[in-house]
């Protein structure tokens, strides 16, 4: 597996890792991780699947991981995550790419799409949700095992961070947890977000985003997903017409650590469609 390295894309270095070689055939994967409060490492187990016949470009956000840290709030916008990105396919030569958006960075993909759709080829929204928090809530609320799971983490004061959330097979929660444990915490604050000193990741409607885009769109959900519940991937698959839904099931939010083989082979099989 490729070790990484640091690219400066003007202000910032960004920590990049490449899965795969490049073809000339396929356009590389570029790939937006989520949180953002740390890097990309723990998306790792979904994509090294997919690196035996496709080149994946995965990078930390500014103030994440490896990449550029201790960054003034200001400068962690989300605008400049999009803007590093677009550099960064610039500096690597990549051309026109494929792009999948991981949990919050689905909601960054939406504005990657808005504002440079002719360098993306194709679109893969991964256990995301381009809804407000809000509109989780009501089946969150009524869901018996959320709940129940909710109560468990909550009196373990933080200890299990939503590994019995995050993970739907218990068993594989320790696994996920100590995959965490591994993870550097970055510099972006929910607070700033809370206090709404953050913006948006897109501005605007994302159902009309991805409608005008006309760009293939894969929607891939967790059937048991408890961040973004799976009725949220319905109505957005319902509102674009050129999506296609695929749930993962006995899955929730991570899906890809999970069942990665089939969370990659689903990938695979959109970015490879003529």
């Amino acid at each position: 597996m490729d070790d990484g390295e640091l690219v400066d894309v003007g202000g910032v270095t960004l920590f990049v890792r490449q899965l795969g070689e490049r073809r000339r055939d396929k356009p590389s994967l570029v790939v937006l991780h989520g949180g953002p409060d740390v890097g990309h490492s723990y998306l790792l187990p979904g994509f090294e699947p997919l690196a035996g016949d496709h080149h994946v470009v995965l990078f930390d956000f500014r103030g994440c991981g490896r990449s550029s840290r201790n960054l003034p709030e200001q400068a962690l916008q989300p605008e400049y995550v999009i803007e590093d990105a677009r550099q960064l396919i610039d500096i690597l030569e990549l051309g026109q790419v494929d792009l999948l958006g991981f949990s919050s960075g689905g909601r960054g993909a939406v504005q990657f799409v808005d504002k440079h759709p002719e360098q993306v080829r194709r679109l893969v929204m991964a256990s995301t949700s381009v809804y407000s928090s809000a509109d989780n809530e009501p089946y969150l609320e009524n869901w018996e095992e959320y709940q129940r799971r909710q109560r468990a983490e909550d009196a373990q004061n933080g200890a299990l961070r939503n590994s019995t959330i995050f993970v739907w097979n218990l068993d594989l929660a320790p696994a996920y947890l100590n995959l965490l444990d591994g993870l550097d915490e970055g510099d972006w604050s929910y607070e700033a977000y809370l206090a709404g000193r953050m913006h948006p990741w897109f501005y605007g409607d994302p159902e009309d985003i991805l409608r005008t885009s006309g760009k293939p769109v894969l929607i891939l959900h967790g059937e048991k997903d408890m961040g973004f519940p799976v009725q949220l991937a319905q109505r957005l698959h319902a509102a674009v017409p050129h999506s296609e839904l695929v749930t993962i099931e006995d899955a929730a939010h991570m899906c890809h650590f999970e069942k990665p083989d089939i969370w990659a082979q689903h990938i695979r099989d959109f970015l490879d469609r003529a």
